[in-house]
């Protein structure tokens, strides 16, 4: 991905967090073709030798994932993903990065958790049973 606007559209989909970096990633159009993979790192993370380290580590990363024919990397098709890099990601070990990426990939396209209570505070409309009537 190289434009801003896909970046963009990206950051509005679903997210996971992990300590090593944020992975942001949005389905586009059925008919849009494969998936493309955008890196982000941002000046927080240090000078630009370090940031430039850090895109080249993630980006070996990602091409050993994609070339593992066994443990393929699990993308769908027509997705854009982030990768917004923490500092963190100069000094983990490799396969830990690896790790990392094939488990937020996994989870950025699991079914989303229902923890059975509705969230934030309830409309004036309805009712708690605790306190009765709004």
């Amino acid at each position: 991905m190289r434009r801003r606007a896909d970046f963009l559209k990206a950051a509005k989909g679903r997210r996971v967090h992990t300590p090593i970096f944020t992975l942001q990633s949005a389905a586009r159009t059925p008919s849009a073709g494969e998936a493309r993979i955008g890196l982000t790192v941002t000046k927080k993370t240090g000078g630009a030798v370090e940031r430039n380290r850090i895109r080249r580590r993630l980006r070996e990363a990602l091409r050993h994932l994609m070339a593992l024919p066994h443990a393929a990397l699990p993308i769908e098709p027509a997705h854009d993903y982030v990768i917004i890099a923490r500092r963190e990601a100069l000094s983990v070990p490799f396969d830990l990065l690896q790790a990392d990426l094939m488990r937020a990939m996994a989870k950025v396209h699991a079914s989303p958790r229902s923890s059975g209570k509705a969230k934030g505070r309830p409309r004036p409309d309805e009712t708690d049973p605790e306190r009765g009537p709004s």
